[in-house]
């Protein structure tokens, strides 16, 4: 009899599934490592079962106190230069030609001196006119008197009546009416001569010329600009917060544009505030120097001296948009304090409010401090430049 025997399994596996399998027991074997290496990590080095703290370090910083001195209080502003007046000169006839101009643009010139010069033949012949109806008038004028007075000498008489007698005394009267109304043209033309030469009106500097030769003036019309006394002046734009502190007789101090420094001293301060940009003008005449008109400067007007609490720009921080300081107090803690800022001169600040004279504030490091902070003081002077060896002094660690 043949045995039958039990037919055997076969497990078939696919080359993917195999692959993966593999891959993720890598896997798991490499999480376990990486699990025992941070347990013992996490095991604390040495005898003891209990965790060291992390030791905490202060923050190295120099500090100055807070000190008073007196200043030079100063108002910014800025603004053009104009002329302090220019002056437009023009013929006070009309009619004439223009025969030479004597004058261009940049010349000086003193009060008086001749500018242009019409055209001067009909202003003769005007006035040889009238002085000759000036003596015609006087001759009417002897007639009528010699008629008066022989009529006076025979109305006694009664040869003449008292009608004829009033007629000679009008006629007289209006001849010597006559004769002042002819001196007056005389005068009239005589001036007209005069005017026939331009004169200027005051010294200065001519700065625009409009007119030629050969064309006819009219009177009124422009001819020349003069910039008188060759005075120019600052019109600076003050904020009306500060206008108040502006007074007649100040002192100014300018910086052009090209870097030229000119002096002024304020001439007069405008009573009204221009509402476009709320500033007021103070007027500075500028005192030497060459200043052109049309230039733009900016400027400082000393506005007085005085005390004030004085701190290192570099002390005060700017956070919030607000201005603080640290002042340091017992154990070395820091407190944060509001001040409020007035000017800049130099490299320190004027302080208005929030800290006192002899108080010490932080100045290196200060921009990294948070109020209640400890902090460690080192005013050490730095290492000098190009020592060699040894380790790096105190201060030279300190934060800048």
């Amino acid at each position: 009899m043949r045995k039958e025997t039990a037919p055997s399994l076969r497990l078939s596996v696919s080359p993917k599934v195999l692959f993966l399998t593999v891959g993720a027991c890598a896997l798991l074997a490499v999480a376990g490592c990486n699990r025992n290496k941070a347990a013992q990590s996490a095991q604390p080095q040495g005898q003891g079962t209990a965790q060291r703290a992390p030791a905490t370090s202060s923050m190295t910083i120099t500090t100055t106190p807070v000190h008073s001195e007196e200043i030079v209080r100063t108002v910014p502003a800025t603004g053009s230069i104009f002329p302090w007046q220019e002056v437009i000169v023009s013929a006070e006839v009309g009619g004439y030609r223009v025969a030479e101009v004597l004058v261009d643009i940049g010349t000086r010139v003193s009060k008086g001196q001749p500018l242009v010069r019409l055209s001067g033949d009909m202003l003769k012949a005007d006035l040889e006119s009238k002085r000759a109806a000036l003596r015609s008038a006087e001759a009417a004028e002897v007639n009528a008197s010699a008629a008066l007075r022989r009529g006076e000498q025979v109305s006694t008489s009664g040869a003449l009546s008292a009608a004829d007698l009033d007629r000679l005394k009008s006629e007289q009267v209006a001849a010597v009416a006559r004769v002042e109304a002819a001196r007056v043209d005389v005068s009239t033309s005589e001036l007209r001569s005069r005017y026939g030469t331009v004169t200027a009106p005051d010294s200065g500097v001519i700065t625009s010329r409009t007119v030629s030769v050969g064309q006819i003036a009219q009177a009124g019309a422009e001819m020349l600009r003069m910039l008188r006394q060759n005075r120019v002046e600052w019109r600076a734009e003050v904020p009306e917060a500060q206008l108040a502190r502006i007074k007649v007789g100040q002192s100014a101090t300018l910086l052009a544009v090209d870097g030229t420094t000119l002096n002024g001293k304020v001439r007069a301060v405008a009573p009204t505030v221009q509402t476009s940009n709320r500033t007021g003008l103070v007027y500075v005449d500028i005192v030497g120097g060459v200043a052109r008109p049309g230039m733009f400067a900016r400027g400082e007007i000393a506005s007085g001296k005085g005390p004030a609490l004085m701190l290192p720009v570099s002390s005060v921080v700017m956070q919030d948009g607000y201005s603080y300081v640290f002042v340091l107090k017992e154990k070395n803690i820091v407190e944060r304090r509001l001040v409020q800022q007035v000017g800049v001169h130099g490299d320190e600040m004027e302080i208005a409010s929030g800290v006192a004279v002899g108080e010490t504030v932080a100045v290196k490091g200060a921009g990294f401090l948070k109020d209640g902070d400890t902090v460690t003081v080192n005013n050490a002077a730095p290492a000098p430049a190009g020592a060699s060896g040894g380790a790096a002094s105190p201060a030279a660690s300190t934060l800048q």
